[in-house]
């Protein structure tokens, strides 16, 4: 046991420098004899053990951050999640979700691992820092996604309650300003989730379940067999109506589809990509 005194002016020390609560660090600097730099070493291990501890625990809150480049080439979406809501509303987790976006800004990442190992200003990594939040706050914190999207115009769009970010990619504006139907069809994707831009993009293995479970749909109706085939076909073509992106019917103009609408805003106009990230879905 150590016999050093730890006054509170010492504890308030190294919590002003940590942001660990009062009284891990009277246990830190009681067990590292009074050695602040040892406290503080203990009080990361300790920060590594919760994350690790807690490795397995839902992430369903958290703060979705995007970035689009002043000209509008490059889009870079970042998801940090946590477990609890009121843990999303303090101020470090919001300070932490701006310093990752600013270090994928700066440092252009292709991936979350590579996004992770960035040095930080105060010379640890992202995946340290995250570490040490996770200490300090006693919840699990991720980065759950993130995205870095390049193309001929990015638009994005956050949803209000910070839990959902889009980032879309436009072709063929041709010098139209798009910002406004891009944001108009940003908001499309955020509320009715297409699963692609359009029919060839659907991942084939989804086709083939649509068609098995709308056969086994209409052979239960009763339909004879030699319809079977036609009626499943039609409803694949519903399903792509309904879930690609160009097809969709806008929510904002019932009478047309979301490729209409870009074509009427410039003759041409189409989306290349998306990305739609939702905290909690």
């Amino acid at each position: 046991m150590s016999t050093v005194q730890i006054t509170a002016a010492d504890v308030n020390k190294l919590r002003q420098q940590t942001g660990a609560g009062m009284m891990d660090c009277k246990k830190a600097l009681l067990e590292a004899n009074g050695d602040f730099e040892a406290a503080v070493d203990l009080l990361r291990k300790k920060g590594q053990k919760v994350s690790a501890a807690r490795s397995g625990n839902a992430t369903s809150e958290g703060l979705v951050s995007i970035a689009v480049s002043a000209d509008g080439t490059n889009g870079k979406l970042v998801a940090l999640a946590c477990e609890t809501e009121p843990v999303s509303k303090v101020e470090d987790f919001r300070n932490l979700a701006q310093a990752v976006l600013a270090a994928a800004v700066a440092n252009n990442p292709a991936t979350t691992e590579e996004l992770s190992a960035i040095t930080l200003e105060d010379g640890r990594t992202v995946a340290e820092t995250i570490t040490e939040l996770t200490g300090k706050i006693g919840e699990k914190i991720v980065i759950q996604e993130y995205a870095n999207i390049s193309g001929e115009k990015i638009v994005s769009y956050i949803h209000s309650n910070g839990k959902m970010g889009v980032l879309v990619v436009f072709a063929g504006a041709n010098g139209a300003d798009i910002t406004e139907a891009g944001k108009d069809v940003a908001m499309q994707i955020a509320a009715m989730n297409p699963v692609a831009v359009d029919k060839d993009g659907v991942d084939p293995a989804t086709i083939e379940r649509e068609i098995e479970i709308a056969k086994d749909v209409i052979r239960q109706e009763g339909k004879p067999e030699e319809m079977v085939e036609k009626i499943a076909a039609g409803k694949l073509n519903k399903f792509y109506k309904d879930s690609t992106l160009l097809n969709q019917e806008f929510v904002k103009d019932g009478s047309m589809d979301v490729r209409k609408f870009l074509d009427n805003t410039a003759k041409g106009l189409t989306v290349t990509a998306f990305k739609r990230v939702q905290l909690g879905a």
